[in-house]
């Protein structure tokens, strides 16, 4: 199984390094399970708060994917109404390829039309976005997280390690989601 995170300009680096951390403790354990990034050019990649990445693949030379993580955060509102950006999600969402966004990356699946008639939740401050950009969308706003099959959404920053554990039960089992928990110490509770 290939797990590929899109890393761009301006994507929230919570959005996206919380479910690498999730997934890649699991990968580390499984033989079968491979997870990388991917941005739309080689070189550096700057992020919402300044983090600079450089990631494993480019679009080009991804190859085939099994689940596409699509974060967050300013830097998706530069990615609404490009249709070559539309379309690329389309084709993954063709082949088969399981879409899960973090935060604002909804928007991005639903600028492409696939929000259309499905549930989905997204960071609260976009929750009044996502119905502009597609077509009878029902609103998830107390949800951290709304698994429709082929498509999961999941609301802000932090609910991108929920849907992470999410995506490891579902793909793997609820054993192993626990053991990944246990083993990034991750403890939902918030001290404050």
């Amino acid at each position: 199984m290939r797990i590929a995170i899109h890393v761009f300009e301006d994507a929230e680096e919570l959005d996206w390094v919380g479910p690498w951390e999730v997934l890649a403790y699991w990968a580390s354990v499984r033989d079968d399970v491979e997870v990388v990034t991917v941005s739309d050019q080689p070189g550096p990649v700057r992020c919402a708060k300044g983090l600079r990445v450089l990631t494993d693949h480019t679009w080009d030379d991804v190859g085939p994917i099994d689940v596409l993580i699509y974060p967050g955060g300013r830097g998706t509102r530069s990615h609404l109404g490009v249709e070559a950006i539309r379309e690329r999600v389309r084709h993954y969402h063709r082949e088969g390829t399981l879409l899960v966004s973090v935060c604002t990356g909804s928007l991005v699946f639903a600028d492409a039309g696939l929000l259309d008639g499905r549930p989905a939740t997204t960071h609260w401050r976009a929750m009044d976005l996502l119905p502009d950009l597609g077509d009878g969308l029902e609103l998830r706003p107390d949800d951290r997280f709304v698994d429709d099959g082929d498509i999961i959404t999941s609301a802000g920053v932090s609910a991108g390690i929920d849907v992470a554990l999410h995506l490891v039960a579902r793909l793997g089992s609820v054993d192993e989601a626990r053991d990944v928990r246990r083993g990034i110490q991750y403890d939902p509770l918030p001290p404050v």
